[in-house]
């Protein structure tokens, strides 16, 4: 009889053991997968146009045509409050209040003014800021980098993906 209460004894505490490994290792996977999740955001950068193709007038219709696409990859909306998309020069653009993006959709932010909508927004500015050697930078609303685009030449950049 002692033997087998030896046993059970020497069972429960292995069992016990294995519960507290398992325990503990629980949260570090769960951190693991939220750091996973947050590095690969569906908000992204996706086509520029940079260096409008229209004459540089500085006009506010050719400063329109400069614009970086913001696109939305998952099916849920997103809201872009406090997101920020910046250049290399630290010009920076803040989505406003409450802006949503759709699952699956975009957004172009134009450099020059205009009103904005869910498929348009305008920085308001009265210069052009993406060089035809730049990088746009987007940013989540602690500041966290979701995505970056970089290029060199002339035109239009559309993203390697």
């Amino acid at each position: 009889m002692s033997a087998s209460l030896a046993t059970r004894r020497a069972l429960s505490a292995a069992l016990a053991a294995v519960a507290l490994v398992g325990a503990a290792a629980l949260p570090a996977a769960a951190d693991d997968h939220r750091r996973d999740r947050n590095t690969h955001s569906s908000i992204v950068i996706g086509d520029v146009q940079y260096d409008s193709p229209a004459r540089n007038d500085r006009s506010n219709r050719a400063l329109n045509r400069e614009w970086v696409e913001v696109k939305n990859t998952g099916r849920g909306a997103v809201n872009l409050r406090g997101f920020t998309l910046t250049d290399q020069q630290g010009n920076r653009y803040r989505f406003r209040d409450n802006f949503r993006l759709d699952g699956r959709s975009s957004v172009k932010v134009h450099t020059g003014q205009g009103r904005d909508t869910h498929r348009d927004v305008y920085q308001d500015r009265r210069h052009q800021i993406w060089n035809e050697r730049d990088t746009a930078t987007l940013r989540d609303n602690r500041g966290n980098v979701l995505d970056t685009e970089s290029w060199g030449g002339r035109g239009h950049h559309q993203p390697r993906r």
